[in-house]
């Protein structure tokens, strides 16, 4: 007779193993992942602790150059990091530098240290969110500890995100344990672990995504179906986690963004864009089929107002917008004259960037054959993650189109949102397809013949036995 405590359990542990496995995985690499964007953010996060800002951007340049002596290990899949090429003294002298040149041409105010002119560090500056979350972690920790324990968290919360979206759209536990390993196998568990902003925007979009599924699943009605997320609920619980639902994935779509916003704003703009354009199309799909589609459009809606608050929102702050990104990418972070009008060679730069990576995608075929098994996902499966996981991935696209930067061809965090598609979709086909009109979540037991058996499968043997 099936153990319902007993199924929760094995649900909680394989959760548990395949964080555990990750865990000792990214500590073969506590140090060696710094970006040149990671002293920017850890000088702000030193700043809020309590540091002077000299005292900070030096802390701040101490670690960047210990980290540049690390190669990528082998052990740690995805990276881009190049092997150490100066020597952390020279890189030391070579940023202290800097700071006192930009501090003589006038950058002497704000969170982060001086390390470029400011109108290039008020990138940083409007991102407050991550620095604000590090805190902690490298008051207590330091900042080679702090930083690897806060990435690590955020990776592993993005990946339980993962695994409680496809639970909740009805995917067996297996499906949710192999989306929650595939989050931290693929790129998105490696930018996740990078000490950069890219990760804690990755875990909550994740979050996002989780209250968007919520919204969308369809409610079970009456005793017939229903389900937990480690295994199957009587009809008093389904009733209360379905009036519980909807609530739940209001306020995480939210919060989710209202973080989001102060962590990367133009990645919970893209996000918020997307979900409301593709959860528009699927609405009008629905209608055109003669279904339902007012929970659809109740979404679309609720993500078109919050891409239009998150807009208004950096607006007023006058944080960098879209031409500030393209001058920046064009005048190599405004140490050149601003160009008049910088779109025709910021489109021409986007063949090039696109041609580029359509080539290494090519001799490199991992995320395409992977897009490929999402493909077939669409056409086999009905879920309500699916739309969500496009959506996603067309933020992913839609980031990496903004910065057609060549020095990002190899590497995955503007474009990390697009993974999410396979990691929501491909897990998916572990599952037999539902046939139609089949409620998304997992069947009640019901008790025949003094036992008890799932609900969906050997109905005869239950008309026989009740007889």
């Amino acid at each position: 007779m099936p153990n319902i405590r007993r199924t929760q359990h094995l649900g909680l542990a394989g959760m548990l193993i395949v964080a555990t496995a990750f865990a000792g995985l990214q500590l073969t690499a506590v140090t060696g992942r710094a970006s040149p964007d990671t002293k920017n953010y850890l000088s702000y996060a030193l700043s809020l602790s309590g540091e002077n800002r000299a005292e900070a951007g030096r802390r701040a340049i101490a670690y960047s150059c210990a980290s540049g002596q690390h190669a990528p290990l082998r052990t740690i899949p995805w990276t881009s990091r190049k092997p150490a090429g100066e020597s952390e003294e020279r890189c030391v002298r070579r940023l202290n530098d800097s700071v006192a040149y930009w501090t003589r041409q006038g950058n002497t105010s704000g969170m982060t240290a001086p390390f470029a002119n400011q109108r290039f560090m008020a990138i940083f500056e409007a991102r407050p969110g991550y620095p604000l979350f590090l805190v902690p972690f490298v008051s207590v920790l330091g900042a080679t500890w702090g930083l690897w324990l806060a990435g690590l968290l955020v990776a592993l919360a993005g990946s339980v995100c993962v695994l409680l979206t496809l639970r909740a759209a009805g995917a067996s536990r297996r499906a949710g344990l192999a989306g929650q390993a595939l989050y931290l196998a693929l790129p998105t568990g490696t930018v996740a672990m990078n000490p950069l902003s890219d990760g804690l925007s990755l875990a909550l979009g994740t979050a996002v995504v989780l209250g968007c599924t919520l919204l969308l699943r369809e409610r079970p009605h009456g005793s017939g179906t229903g389900g937990g997320l480690w295994g199957d609920t009587g009809a008093g619980a389904r009733r209360r986690a379905g009036a519980a639902g909807a609530r739940t994935g209001l306020a995480l779509v939210v919060g989710g963004f209202a973080l989001m916003f102060l962590v990367r704003y133009s990645q919970a703009l893209l996000l918020a864009a997307a979900l409301a354009g593709v959860l528009l199309i699927r609405a009008a799909w629905l209608h055109r089929k003669g279904r339902r589609p007012a929970p659809v459009l109740r979404a679309a809606a609720l993500c078109g107002v919050l891409a239009g608050l998150v807009h208004a929102g950096a607006h007023l702050l006058s944080w960098p917008m879209g031409q500030d990104s393209a001058q920046d990418l064009l005048t190599h972070h405004y140490q050149r004259p601003d160009r008049a009008d910088p779109w025709p060679e910021f489109f021409a730069q986007e063949r090039v960037f696109w041609s580029a990576w359509l080539r290494h995608q090519a001799t490199h075929p991992v995320l395409p054959v992977l897009l490929a098994l999402s493909a077939l996902a669409l056409l086999k499966r009905r879920s309500a993650v699916l739309p969500v996981a496009v959506a996603a991935g067309a933020a992913g696209l839609l980031n990496q189109a903004g910065h057609p930067n060549l020095d990002q061809l190899l590497g995955h965090r503007l474009i990390v949102f697009v993974w999410l598609l396979p990691v929501l979709a491909v897990p998916l086909l572990l599952d037999r397809p539902r046939p139609e009109g089949a409620s998304p979540l997992p069947a009640q037991l019901k008790k025949v013949g003094g036992g008890q058996r799932d609900g969906t499968v050997r109905v005869a043997q239950q008309a026989g036995e009740g007889a």
